[in-house]
C-alpha cells in the first residue's frame, strides 16, 4: 500500500520466497523466475553426465522437480529437522544419488547451514560431486566461510543481490547475471506482450 501510495503502478520481482506476496498488491505484479538463466548454465555444465537434482527440504520439491524434468535428471530430497531458528540438522537423503553429479536447487541462501549440511549428506550417500544453483545469495554471517569449507564443488548464484568482496573472493562461488532476462521482461511489459512465455 505504501508503494502504491507513492505512485508505483506495476511491480516486477524475481523468485519470491513466498509466492503469496503477490496477493497483497492491487497493482499488476509480474513474478519472474531465474530458472531459464540457471538452467542454461547447468545444461552446458552437465551435458552428458549422470545427474540428480536435489531439493534441500520438502518445501523445495516442486522447484527441484521442475529442474529435474528440464535437465532429464533424477530427483532426490534432503529430509531434515530444524533444532532451532536458522539451525538445520540433516537426517538422510531420499533418492538415488550414488555416483551421480548432485545439483541442489533453492531460491535463497542465507546462513548456508542447510546447503552445507545437505552437501555433506549427499557426499556421504555416495554422490560424485555436489553443486548448488541458488537465485538469491543473501550470504549472511559466516555463510561464505561455510561455503568455502563445505563439500560443495561450486555454488552458482545470480546477481539479484550485488556481490560483496567476500563473494568475489570465494573460489567456490560463481555469480551469473539475470540482467538480460529482466531487460527482456521490461521490454515485453512496455510493448504489452506476454511475459509468461519467457518461462514456457
Amino acid at each position: 500500500n505504501l508503494l502504491a501510495a507513492a505512485g508505483i503502478t506495476r511491480v516486477m520481482s524475481m523468485d519470491l520466497h513466498a509466492g503469496q506476496i503477490q496477493g497483497f498488491f492491487d497493482v499488476p505484479f509480474d513474478h519472474l523466475y531465474a530458472s531459464p538463466v540457471l538452467l542454461e548454465h547447468a545444461k552446458h555444465r552437465f551435458m552428458g553426465k549422470e545427474l540428480v537434482v536435489v531439493s534441500p527440504d520438502a518445501g523445495g520439491t516442486e522447484l527441484a522437480r521442475a529442474y529435474s524434468k528440464r535437465l532429464g535428471a533424477g530427483l532426490a530430497i534432503i529430509d531434515k529437522r530444524r533444532s532451532g531458528p536458522n539451525v538445520a540438522e540433516v537426517m538422510h537423503v531420499v533418492g538415488d544419488v550414488d555416483g551421480k553429479q548432485a545439483v541442489i536447487v533453492d531460491d535463497m541462501i542465507d546462513t548456508a547451514g542447510t546447503l552445507c549440511n545437505a552437501s555433506t549428506a549427499l557426499m556421504q550417500a555416495g554422490a560424485g560431486s555436489v553443486r548448488a544453483y541458488v537465485t538469491h545469495g543473501v550470504l549472511s554471517g559466516k555463510a561464505i566461510e561455510r561455503v568455502e569449507n563445505s563439500d560443495m564443488t561450486e555454488m552458482v548464484i545470480t546477481d539479484s543481490i550485488a556481490a560483496t568482496d567476500g563473494v568475489e573472493g570465494c573460489a567456490k562461488l560463481r555469480q551469473i547475471s539475470i540482467a538480460p532476462l529482466m531487460a527482456e521482461a521490461m521490454l515485453r511489459i512496455s510493448e504489452e506482450r506476454s511475459v509468461s512465455s519467457l518461462f514456457t
